[in-house]
């Protein structure tokens, strides 16, 4: 093995950087969150609630930057890089940013004004407990399966730069981040966050015009519209009529599937205000857009390349099955050693620090929506700390096992990331926007979206459909090393779109016929056995003390439920000054408790 020294030096530079920052924001903000009152574990999930315009706009943009890095493995410079596809094809950018701006519109505010601590506090309000663990299913693979595969990226990255062995590299990188997501919470994630984001602007930047001047490489202005060496094609695309349903659907998928992530809302909720909840989503919209653009200069470099000129050979990347590594290989052998190393070790350890918010999303969801709320509701503080530090310990663990032996961990990854967007997406626009919705919808919403999903096949894990829908196709596929011929089937259905609309309609449909079903009086109250709709006391009903922070939303004592009402949690954890005109003429309000 032949090891890089200055490569090697570059990786220790950045991760011991990224230690530091780690431990030191862990050690500034130790007692953050005591003086107030607030709950440690709190603390932990949230950052106290006082993150800041700087530091948050930053760790937003970071995590969402990162996101459009690896979307895909290096998906943005891919997706450009390869022929029949190029610019027009590259939809993160522009998907991810409109999804912070939606977002921004109208999730953040209600989410941070109403003080949840976590994205499934407001399923378990109105849906209870055993909706909210099956919601933290899809939600918990996402966050695991993006670990595992930004750990895998990692590894692959760093076997690129030095030759290191990849298991060694994936090993090192993840201990670093657990270690310090378990010292301190959000306040260390945020803080690195801000270093991810310097390496990876610096990093690539830096790189670019070394990249751009080197002699093999063509005029991207030219090969943007013309092509110029063979097997490439102009890198600016094109999409075919076929092919159009298709793009909007994938497009749809990220613009709304990237705003019901744990990662995204852990930056909201721990936001000082609902307004600068707001402002971190647009700033992290814009600079969204901007840190994309050296990925995309990068891939229009590999498509503009006579790699028979470089030290990398005759044979182009796509034909050697590596067009996903085209981000490393431009920066490996079109620039100079130094800032090839440079650029490469800002990539990797921004890589390492990416994965700690995904490991801490799904601890905090496991620890207060599993643990606590449906589990231990009496739990103390310093048990939920001690829950949380195991929980980040063993996910982090299993993405790095998932990283390791998994080969097929982008094809999980992109099936959980779709469930998110058909199960979760619809849901949370239910729970927020549509309040007489309830249990039996919910689950019926979970179903529908479920089997419409997964029945479309997935073919990164070679998962054949047993729904064909109109449009399909065979698609020959050509593996260039092994010479393997593989046929999948490719649904140009938007699939994806029409699963997450049948889940919403079916949500609110069923909901509205048991609602409808159970006050008429057409089925017994006996029959509730959900507790959705006509139950007085149900075992749903949580300890108000424990959903929501006591400093934060002003709680009322339970009132007697009226038979033709629907008995939820929402309806018993009031915050007064963002109650709705809805909320306001409820029959459960103080100002009709006297009437």
């Amino acid at each position: 093995m032949n090891i890089h020294v200055e490569g090697l030096v570059a990786i220790v530079i950045f991760y011991l950087l990224i230690l530091i920052v780690g431990i030191w924001a862990a050690w500034k903000n130790k007692n953050s969150g005591v003086v107030e009152g607030v709950d440690r574990s709190e603390t932990i999930m949230v950052g106290g609630r006082d993150i800041g315009l700087f530091v948050g706009g930053f760790t937003m943009t970071g995590d969402i930057s990162f996101w459009l890095l690896c979307t895909g493995f290096y998906g943005t410079a891919e997706n450009v890089y390869l022929p029949g596809y190029g610019l027009a094809w590259a939809q993160a950018p522009f998907g991810y940013a409109l999804s912070l701006v939606l977002g921004g519109l109208f999730f953040a505010k209600p989410m941070r004004s109403r003080g949840y601590v976590t994205m499934l506090d407001p399923f378990q309000q109105l849906y209870g407990k055993r909706m909210g663990g099956l919601l933290f299913i899809p939600a918990l693979m996402g966050e695991m399966f993006w670990s595992a595969a930004i750990l895998s990226a990692l590894g692959a990255t760093l076997s690129v730069i030095i030759d290191i062995d990849i298991n060694m590299s994936v090993i090192i990188s993840a201990l670093i981040a657990i270690f310090y997501t378990l010292v301190g919470g959000l306040y260390s994630v945020a803080y690195t966050d801000v270093v991810q984001l310097f390496c990876i602007f610096l990093g690539l930047w830096v790189s670019v015009p070394f990249a751009l001047s080197n002699p093999a490489v063509s005029d991207i202005g030219v090969t943007a519209v013309k092509q110029l060496h063979a097997n490439q094609t102009a890198w600016l695309g094109k999409i075919e009529s076929l092919d159009k349903w298709m793009w909007a659907d994938n497009f749809c998928l990220l613009m709304l599937g990237g705003i019901p992530w744990q990662v995204y809302f852990q930056r909201v909720l721990s936001a000082s205000s609902a307004t600068y909840a707001q402002v971190l989503s647009f700033l992290a919209a814009f600079g969204c857009i901007i840190m994309a653009i050296p990925s995309i200069l990068i891939g229009a470099i590999g498509a503009s390349t006579d790699w028979n000129q470089t030290s990398y050979g005759p044979i182009p990347p796509m034909q050697r099955d590596q067009s996903d590594m085209i981000l490393p290989i431009v920066l490996q052998h079109l620039c100079p050693a130094y800032i090839s190393f440079f650029g490469l070790g800002a990539v990797s350890a921004a890589v390492m620090s990416s994965a700690d918010s995904s490991i801490l999303s799904a601890s905090s969801m496991f620890a207060r929506n599993i643990y606590q709320l449906a589990f231990r509701q009496s739990a103390s503080d310093r048990e939920i700390v001690w829950v949380m530090r195991i929980t980040i310990f063993v996910f982090g663990a299993l993405a790095t096992a998932m990283a390791l032996l998994t080969g097929t961990v982008y094809g999980l990854w992109y099936l959980s990331s779709d469930l998110v967007y058909v199960i979760i997406f619809p849901q949370l626009i239910c729970v927020l926007f549509i309040r007489a919705t309830n249990t039996y919808g919910s689950v019926a919403g979970y179903i529908f979206g479920l089997i419409l999903r997964v029945g479309g096949g997935e073919p990164y894990l070679k998962l054949p459909p047993f729904i064909y829908y109109p449009g399909w196709t065979i698609e020959e596929k050509v593996h260039h090393v092994t010479k393997e011929v593989e046929y999948l089937v490719l649904q140009r259905f938007p699939f994806k779109t029409a699963s997450m609309l049948a889940s919403f309609l079916s949500n609110v449909a069923f909901s509205y016929l048991f609602k409808y079903l159970f006050e008429s009086g057409t089925l017994s109250a006996k029959y509730d056995f959900l507790d959705a709709v006509v139950a007085k006391h149900s075992a749903e009903i949580m300890d108000k003390t424990t959903l929501v922070n006591k400093n934060i939303i002003g709680l009322n004592e339970m009132a007697p439920v009226k038979p033709r009402l629907s008995v939820t949690l929402a309806a018993t954890f009031t915050r007064k000054e963002t109650l709705t005109e809805e909320e306001d003429s409820s029959p459960e309000s103080p100002s009709h408790e006297n009437e």
